[in-house]
């Protein structure tokens, strides 16, 4: 693919995010203002859910910060933001739910999760040095050294591992925000009348995933282009 063609597509790919953030962030906003006709707050909808599925004894814990919510598989605990413990807005409970999504998960070792946290020390160690070799091997092909094409290919497995992680983390988050709804539902949580902006809150969540991933792949493309440039 010629460079510009790759940048072009990189670029395409970079407002692909903006566009998912802002909707994450628009979507958030919106279903934060609009408390859930129960009451329940974030922290309280997770509890049912973890009792629920058998799960007690997952500690529910309150972090800093906003969106910071995830659920830690090495601990078993479920931390939630302030935006979301104590809140009881639809949006609230729906991030709470889906991190409760990922506990269940990793009791019924679903498949696709223990891949992603299988590979998490591969990917952290191939994305600190991706980027550094495939520089490193481009200004020593620049130079005439053909070493600089063993450090470009090394360069480009390890970005290929970083894309994989990517990819198997869309059906860990889709299927998370699945096992959400059903799980509001079943326990009622939500209202049905509710049910639309939680599916809205958990979607445009999930859109960030496929953002990430689009840009990681439009990114290959123009590490590949680089190459054919030179």
């Amino acid at each position: 693919m010629p460079y510009n063609v790759a940048t072009i597509v990189f670029l395409i790919a970079i407002v692909f995010t903006m566009v998912a953030q802002a909707k994450v962030n628009s979507n958030f906003r919106r279903y934060s203002g609009i408390r859930n006709e129960r009451g329940i707050s974030g922290a309280e909808a997770a509890r049912r859910v973890l009792d629920a599925n058998g799960l007690r004894d997952v500690e529910i814990q309150q972090i800093a910060g906003n969106l910071t919510d995830h659920y830690d598989p090495r601990s078993r605990v479920l931390r939630l933001s302030q935006s979301v413990y104590g809140v009881d807005s639809i949006a609230a409970v729906s991030v709470a739910c889906h991190e409760a999504g990922h506990a269940i998960q990793h009791a019924e070792n679903y498949m696709p999760l223990r891949l992603r946290n299988g590979i998490v020390p591969v990917v952290n160690f191939a994305s600190r040095f991706s980027w550094i070799l495939i520089i490193i091997g481009i200004a020593m092909m620049a130079a005439g050294n053909y070493i600089g094409n063993t450090l470009f290919d090394i360069g480009v497995i390890f970005f290929v591992a970083v894309i994989v992680f990517h990819a198997v983390t869309l059906p860990v988050e889709f299927n998370a925000s699945h096992r959400a709804m059903q799980q509001m539902e079943s326990a009622g949580i939500i209202a049905e009348d509710e049910e639309r902006g939680a599916r809205k809150v958990l979607w445009a969540a999930a859109m960030t995933y496929v953002a990430s991933l689009a840009v990681a792949i439009a990114n290959l493309l123009r590490i590949l282009a680089m190459r054919g440039r030179d």
